[in-house]
């Protein structure tokens, strides 16, 4: 098993009304000798911004604003920004984000040339019902409890004035184009799926979503399948490039009698073809086993949303128990290493 250091935490809230009640899940980015952090923000009643940190090297904290980068501003991130990623693809940084209005949670995206100023692109999934969802993918391969289970919200079809529709979040761009093309991450559970040779984002209509949700089965990349997250998986950090493949750090979780357990996972994908997975760990990179990711806002939790590498090192931001924003480290060659050795062809 691969050798995981827990390297402690590095935020905990504050008493500043943004962030009063947590911090978590935060999209990280390598800039030289210094790691930004674009961190969830909660304040009372649930409301979330995007709180910024900037980090000398992998963990000393140097810099920390006062007051939240990114705020609400529009009716579908009226009630929440949450859990951003972010990657930088050519000279434009791209951050993706859960737009949460109270009622859906939808991913949405931002971008911006000099990591202070965001233009906020809006909601980039699709906006459909279940019900729509339904009619749209082949029920007779692919739909089954599970997807009514997890996205059908018990027949509420209209809430605070609001139609639901599917809940389609953990949007995360790979770090670049592949072969010149746009290609990202999205869940809709209890899966993760892919989204590839995309021009321009103002291709993602109305149109492109329903032919894609009409092959649905074939956008599927990972699904449950080991035993600590055969619950259910979703996104994790922005996909990393190695001369092996993409490492994919995802989250994947599991009922104990405890409840609902997040851990972190690994996976690697092919280079110029990420829909076809070489890879997977049969076991978690890491899970809740510090009090401070046992017991906090949501008990069990480890989720992970950012990464970055120091020389051979593997860094790991993550929300810890919903509350605080820990890290953990690893060799990045023992990794890869390591998921070679459980390459998918090799499973019986």
């Amino acid at each position: 098993m691969i050798q995981v250091k827990k390297d402690g935490i590095i935020l905990e809230k504050t008493t500043h009304i943004f962030e009063n009640e947590g911090v978590l899940n935060p999209a990280a980015i390598r800039e030289g000798d210094f790691v930004h952090l674009f961190y969830r923000a909660v304040r009372e009643g649930n409301f979330s911004s995007i709180g910024y940190c900037k980090l000398m090297g992998p963990l000393e904290v140097e810099e920390r604003m006062k007051s939240p980068l990114l705020i609400p501003e529009f009716d579908y991130e009226s009630h929440g920004i949450e859990d951003p990623r972010i990657v930088k693809i050519e000279n434009l940084y791209y951050l993706s984000y859960t737009a949460y209005d109270g009622v859906n949670a939808s991913g949405a995206l931002a971008t911006s040339e000099d990591l202070i100023h965001f233009d906020k692109k809006g909601i980039i999934v699709p906006q459909i019902t279940y019900e729509e969802f339904d009619d749209l993918v082949d029920t007779n391969d692919v739909t089954d409890e599970k997807y009514y289970r997890y996205n059908q919200h018990n027949h509420i079809v209209e809430k605070e004035g609001l139609k639901i529709l599917l809940w389609d979040k953990s949007l995360i761009f790979f770090p670049r184009k592949i072969n010149g093309k746009f290609c990202f991450l999205h869940r809709i559970k209890p899966e993760i799926q892919i989204v590839t040779g995309i021009e321009s984002l103002e291709d993602l209509s109305e149109e492109f979503w329903r032919n894609y949700l009409i092959d649905f089965k074939d956008q599927i990349l990972f699904s449950p399948k080991h035993d600590h997250e055969i619950s259910y998986i979703g996104g994790g950090c922005p996909p990393i490039e190695t001369e092996l493949g993409w490492l994919i750090i995802y989250h994947g979780v599991h009922v104990s009698i405890n409840g609902y357990v997040y851990s972190a996972c690994a996976a690697l994908l092919e280079l110029e073809n990420p829909q076809i997975e070489i890879a997977r760990l049969p076991y978690p990179l890491f899970q809740p086993e510090e009090v401070w990711e046992l017991k906090g806002e949501v008990n069990n939790v480890c989720y992970p949303t950012g990464a970055v590498v120091f020389d051979d090192t593997l860094y790991v931001y993550y929300g810890a128990a919903d509350e605080r924003i820990g890290c953990s480290s690893m060799s990045l060659s023992e990794l890869l290493k390591e998921l070679i050795h459980n390459k998918k062809q090799d499973e019986k």
